[in-house]
């Protein structure tokens, strides 16, 4: 019993580390507590342009020195041609810690919208399948976004068009009531990976840098790792 419990805070001490430790991307600059919202100029594929509204609130677990990550995030356009609204929200995921994602591209094809989302951290990534290219794509349909496959994603779509990284700082610095189409493609010719510059369709030969993790009983441990194989095996007897 003595080293199950001793087996026990191991993983729990891993995971603690895995939750504050792991990104795919740095969330530098970022606000503090709070919320804050603005508008972007969207540009469709089609040469259309659309005002999307987004909010962001920030807070939870962060490490030493370093603002809250994305806790809650919403975004809100008017269809083009009509006046219906549609929202799509990123809640705060407990088995994360944060949101899940940083949307990267809003797109509509034959009245249909699609959002193009990257996963917010590596323990996102892991949740949603470690997918390869990185990518998360929604379609709304029938009043409610739902997932679908990149295959399913229109071809025509595929300029990334929201700000992606630290959104509401990049908004904040951009200093104007609404931040224009240029000055977010502005923002993405500053990414070098291939994958921020457009969506890919195929795999990328490169691994991920983020490790294979997996959920178990409200916590992420490593795949392979002999001390996480002991507790699983513990917690089955």
């Amino acid at each position: 019993m003595r080293q199950q419990n001793h087996i026990a805070k191991i993983v729990l001490s891993l995971g603690l580390f895995i939750c504050l430790g792991l990104n795919m991307n740095a969330y530098a600059g970022m606000f503090g507590f709070g919320g804050d919202s603005w508008k972007e100029e969207v540009m469709l594929h089609d040469g259309r342009k659309i005002i999307v509204e987004r909010t962001v609130q920030r807070g939870g677990r962060r490490e030493v020195g370093q603002q809250p990550p994305i806790k809650e995030q919403r975004l809100t356009f008017t269809m083009p041609g009509t006046k219906q609204q549609v929202v799509w929200e990123d809640s705060f995921s407990q088995d994360i810690g944060t949101a899940n994602f940083l949307p990267m591209l809003l797109g509509i094809h034959n009245a249909m919208p699609y959002l193009v989302a990257y996963p917010m951290g590596c323990l996102s990534y892991n949740k949603w399948g470690r997918p390869n290219p990185p990518y998360v794509v929604f379609k709304y349909d029938t009043n409610k976004w739902s997932r679908i496959t990149l295959q399913e994603l229109p071809q025509d779509i595929k300029t990334p068009n929201l700000i992606f990284s630290s959104p509401d700082v990049e908004a904040k610095n951009a200093g104007t009531s609404i931040v224009s189409a240029v000055a977010i493609s502005g923002l993405y010719a500053g990414y070098r990976q291939p994958e921020f510059k457009t969506i890919l369709r195929e795999r990328t030969p490169k691994e991920s840098e983020c490790e294979k993790l997996e959920a178990y009983k409200g916590k992420w441990i490593r795949i392979g790792d002999p001390l996480a194989k002991q507790w699983i095996d513990s917690q089955q007897k």
